[in-house]
C-alpha cells in the first residue's frame, strides 16, 4: 500500500514539475540525431535548449505468439509517443515514435517510454532517451 502511494506521488512530481517547465514556452526546432547506446537506449548527447529531441524506436516480436501493445506510457508530459501498430505476428517489427521537447531543462535529462504489452514473460518493455541540455 505505502508503496502504491510513493509511486503514485512520484507520477504526480514528475507530471506537474513537466508541466511547469513548459507553461507559455514555444516549440524549438526538432533533432532527428543521437547515438544508440543499446536497442533499448538512445543518447541525443548535447543539444540545445528548446530543441524537440525525435527517434523512432523499433520494437520487434520476438516469441512464437501475437504480441498486443495494450498502452504506451511516459515518465513525464514533456515526451509524447505515436504507436505505427499494436499487434504484431512473430517476427514482425513496428515503429514507436517519440518526442521529447527540452524547453525549460537544463543538465542531465533521462525520460522513459513504457510499452505495456500483453506478454507474461515481458509485460513491460522499457526505452530510454538520454540528454544533456545546454542553453
Amino acid at each position: 500500500m505505502i508503496l502504491r502511494i510513493l509511486l503514485i506521488l512520484v507520477i504526480i512530481f514528475s507530471l506537474t514539475s513537466c508541466y511547469a517547465n513548459n507553461l507559455g514556452k514555444k516549440q524549438g526546432k526538432a533533432v532527428n540525431a543521437g547515438k544508440m547506446v543499446d536497442p533499448f537506449t538512445l543518447d541525443f548527447g548535447k543539444v540545445k535548449q528548446g530543441e524537440i529531441l525525435k527517434h523512432s524506436f523499433t520494437l520487434k516480436n520476438d516469441s512464437s505468439k501475437t504480441l498486443n501493445i495494450k498502452d504506451v506510457n511516459t515518465s513525464c508530459g514533456c515526451t509524447a509517443t505515436k504507436v505505427a501498430k499494436k499487434t504484431l505476428v512473430p517476427g514482425e517489427s513496428t515503429v514507436i515514435d517519440v518526442s521529447f521537447k527540452s524547453k525549460g531543462y537544463k543538465g542531465q535529462v533521462t525520460q522513459f517510454i513504457y510499452v505495456n504489452t500483453d506478454s507474461v514473460e515481458k509485460p513491460v518493455i522499457r526505452f530510454t532517451i538520454k540528454a544533456e541540455v545546454v542553453k
